[in-house]
């Protein structure tokens, strides 16, 4: 007799944080969209949806540590929902007709946000096509980056309020904190360039690993002879 298969009863609590994580992107993009039309409320709404997407990361990593519940799955929609969430975010921070008022990203904020990712995901398919090994190490400047990006997007989202108070400060903690994840992305790309290296040198395989010269026949000459 066959049984039903339930997806979602299958997966732990730290996938299901993750998965609702990735679904709460939408309703944080369609608020997003519409906060000019719709009023400061969206755009509060919109940070309190960032804000419990960016606990809720913390939230997950903690229960698959604590009930040693780390699983494949996790390892891939942890990173996937945090980089969904940031890219998204700055992408609409910078875009002129979802940013800020006052508090807008700029291009280069989103070219080294984004650039970072990518030469870490190329950097990771490197390591894997030359050595056949996953490399998932995170790193102290890594965590840095990704906390100084969520701040960033906080105090953009929540600058107006604050200007509101002290004019112009919610705007110069915005400018501020932009620069401020620039420099720590530079530095986390140094960090995972070494970090790749390293691992590169120390599992890295020549092409010819593994094979054997076969032994020459009675025939067989060298050019010298």
């Amino acid at each position: 007799m066959s049984t039903t298969v339930k997806p979602w009863a299958s997966l732990n609590w730290p996938n299901r944080i993750s998965i609702i994580r990735l679904l709460l992107i939408l309703p944080f993009v369609v608020l997003m969209l519409n906060h000019d039309e719709w009023g400061d409320w969206a755009r509060l709404a919109a940070l309190g949806i960032f804000i419990v997407m960016g606990l809720s990361d913390f939230v997950d990593g903690q229960l698959a540590r604590r009930l040693h519940e780390r699983t494949r799955l996790g390892a891939i929609l942890d990173p996937l929902a945090d980089k969904a969430l940031i890219i998204t975010s700055v992408i609409l921070l910078a875009h002129p007709a979802t940013a800020v008022a006052g508090a807008k990203l700029s291009n280069w904020i989103v070219v080294a946000i984004i650039g970072k990712d990518l030469w870490v995901i190329l950097g990771f398919l490197v390591v894997y096509l030359a050595t056949d090994q996953f490399m998932v190490r995170p790193s102290i400047a890594g965590k840095a980056s990704t906390f100084a990006q969520l701040m960033m997007v906080c105090l953009v989202l929540f600058s107006p309020e604050i200007n509101r108070v002290w004019s112009p400060m919610g705007t110069y903690l915005a400018v501020g904190a932009s620069y401020l994840v620039v420099a720590v992305c530079v530095a986390a790309v140094i960090g995972y360039t070494r970090m790749g290296l390293s691992f590169l040198i120390e599992k890295g395989r020549p092409l010819d690993d593994g094979r054997k010269e076969l032994p020459r026949g009675p025939d067989d000459k060298s050019k010298s002879d």
